[in-house]
């Protein structure tokens, strides 16, 4: 018998919602190339078809499905009107970082529904389908170091990413009679196009570096390796659990 783990994704349906661009499109990209179908979901068509046209240039399946999230009611009529899923990702979400001195309601519910009304909702209508079908899955939510731990101007982020942490723990739980695997994906702060801008920031940069023991900015390929391992078998037995990818930020 092998034992050596197989991270192939062959013959898999996969979910990404904020697909577009960063880490969203980087993790379609890396189930495509493992064999998967995958499904780019994002409010901004143009963005995701364009992420859908490339992936197929290659010889990929890849396919473009413009979506709110936050439209639960949408969200959950596009699951129902297709086959199911194996694997979900929620990569969609946002922060507002300032001091709570100064955070109005609207900054409140802006990353509080993006964060963990719309995963709660798309996680749900994706776990339908899944149970349905009955073949299992495995479901992720990127979250963040910051689900684990505190920061300045940071209340809102953090309060959203620890209530993803307990949602992931409850839903585990409750799903794994259906072989439906919940884990979270927990990144430090990860260089992509949109925030290379504030590393040119040397104090803001070192400040960050100050805090990863492996002394080195995250890059968008940390993440989808962990995005990989969670969504195949070699990840079978693990449910419930957090992926750190923090370089020892969490560590003290």
């Amino acid at each position: 018998m092998s034992v050596s783990p197989t991270f192939r994704l062959d013959g898999k349906r996969a979910l990404v919602t904020g697909a577009g661009r960063g880490i969203g499109r980087a993790i379609a990209e890396a189930f495509a190339e493992c064999g998967a179908e995958v499904v780019l979901c994002a409010r901004t068509q143009s963005e995701i078809e364009e992420a859908a046209d490339t992936l197929r240039a290659r010889g990929l399946a890849a396919t473009a499905q413009a979506c709110d999230v936050m439209d639960v009611a949408g969200f959950s009529d596009l699951i129902e009107n297709q086959a199911p899923f194996d694997i979900l990702v929620n990569n969609a979400g946002t922060n507002r970082p300032k001091p709570q001195s100064e955070v109005t309601e609207e900054d409140y519910d802006a990353v509080m529904n993006l964060n963990v009304r719309a995963v709660y909702f798309a996680t749900k209508a994706v776990a339908k389908s899944m149970i349905a079908a009955g073949r299992g899955g495995s479901i992720m939510t990127l979250s963040s170091q910051m689900g684990h731990v505190g920061a300045a101007n940071r209340t809102i982020y953090c309060a959203s990413k620890w209530a993803i942490e307990g949602f992931t723990k409850a839903l585990a739980c409750e799903l794994g009679s259906h072989k439906i695997r919940v884990n979270t994906i927990c990144p430090t702060f990860i260089e992509t196009p949109m925030t290379k801008p504030f590393f040119e920031d040397e104090t803001f940069r070192n400040s960050v570096l100050s805090k990863i023991k492996l002394g080195r900015i995250g890059q968008v390929s940390d993440v989808t390796g962990a995005a990989v391992f969670l969504a195949s078998d070699a990840s079978s037995l693990m449910t419930g659990s957090a992926v750190m990818l923090d370089g020892g930020w969490t560590a003290e």
